[in-house]
């Protein structure tokens, strides 16, 4: 599995396009564009290199993460997918955007497709594993690909640091214990790619951040 990030919006969001190689399928996470030369570039970059998008994963529902899931979905003709606990957040996006004074342009909608805990999604012959890590919001979602040894958290997990969570909702102890069982478990030289900031590894995460020591 190859993957690609595109920092978008004033939020900084890690969008990701990941594709299989061969295949050329492609999931594209975490949509948050905002601005036509954001769209460009990825939609660019898609047909740069020949992928064909088949999945919209949303590893949760605030706000930065889905600025352009209707962009998406309207360009692409993919569904939404989510976790059904983020679904009341996509659909009061446009409070939202008022809430943080955002001057961007948003329309309520709601998921399409439901993920859930354990399921396995297939970009060609390569899985993606789903992982709950509620906490920062109730249905965040992990994407890990054992395969290529990389899991993408969300605002779950960060390079020394985690989500907050004093967004609706939100729970700090759940989020501990999501990231102390769900993700930590995973082998320590798998890469996390989180939905803000650089990458780290798990292992890195263990021994050095300070929320989960």
């Amino acid at each position: 599995m190859k993957v690609s990030r595109f920092v978008v919006n004033p939020f900084g969001v890690n969008t990701y396009v990941m594709w299989d190689p061969e295949s050329r399928e492609a999931a594209i996470v975490d949509p948050g564009m905002t601005e036509e030369a954001e769209r460009k570039a990825i939609d660019s970059f898609i047909e740069r290199e020949g992928l064909k998008p088949v999945h919209l994963i949303d590893t949760h529902m605030h706000l930065d993460h889905i600025f352009g899931n209707l962009y998406v979905k309207g360009k692409y003709g993919l569904n939404i997918e989510a976790h059904r606990d983020d679904d009341f957040l996509a659909r009061t996006l446009e409070e939202q955007v008022k809430r943080f004074r955002m001057p961007v342009e948003a329309v309520n909608h709601g998921l399409d497709v439901e993920l859930h805990d354990g399921e396995r999604l297939w970009l060609g012959k390569e899985p993606v594993d789903i992982i709950a890590v509620p906490g920062h919001s109730p249905g965040s979602l992990a994407l890990y690909c054992p395969e290529s040894n990389f899991v993408i958290t969300g605002d779950a997990l960060f390079r020394g640091s985690i989500g907050r969570t004093d967004l609706p909702k939100g729970d700090f102890d759940t989020l501990i214990t999501s990231i102390r069982t769900r993700l930590m478990t995973l082998p320590a030289d798998t890469v996390v790619l989180p939905g803000h900031g650089p990458e780290t590894t798990i292992g890195d995460e263990l021994n050095s951040n300070p929320y989960i020591r």
